[in-house]
């Protein structure tokens, strides 16, 4: 009996220390947008600015990647504004329902922040 007690002390104990770890390494409203950027830029360059057929590319002069770079900023506003933080003290959950415009197709990103790091479990075009 004595040797069950001690194990559920420790086992309080890690969960406690697990909890408190998760805790102080939730990451940020702000962390998360910088990751999204990164995310959503490099989207961007690999899929969108290589597929783009060639009337589109000479008419932006072939600088496809230096667009997308010289928008990070309004990127990055557009990702705040559509960005719904849900907060669970331990890890967060990110939700972006990313609409630019009628014309163009949306997209929905749901996001779990933990550890210092993200991960995105649907990425998915409305």
């Amino acid at each position: 009996m004595k040797a069950l007690t001690i194990m559920t002390y420790v086992g309080a104990a890690g969960v406690a220390v697990f909890s408190v770890t998760m805790a102080k390494t939730n990451p940020s409203q702000t962390d998360y947008e910088e990751y999204a950027v990164q995310r959503l830029t490099q989207y961007l360059k690999q899929d969108v600015c290589k597929k783009t057929s060639r009337f589109i590319e000479n008419l932006l002069n072939s600088k496809c990647d230096k667009l997308v770079d010289s928008a990070n900023p309004e990127i990055k506003d557009i990702l705040a504004a559509t960005t719904q933080r849900q907060d669970f003290i331990v890890f967060s959950v990110y939700r972006t329902d990313l609409e630019l415009s009628s014309w163009l197709p949306s997209y929905r990103f749901e996001t779990v922040g933990a550890f210092n790091n993200f991960y995105t479990y649907t990425a998915e075009q409305q």
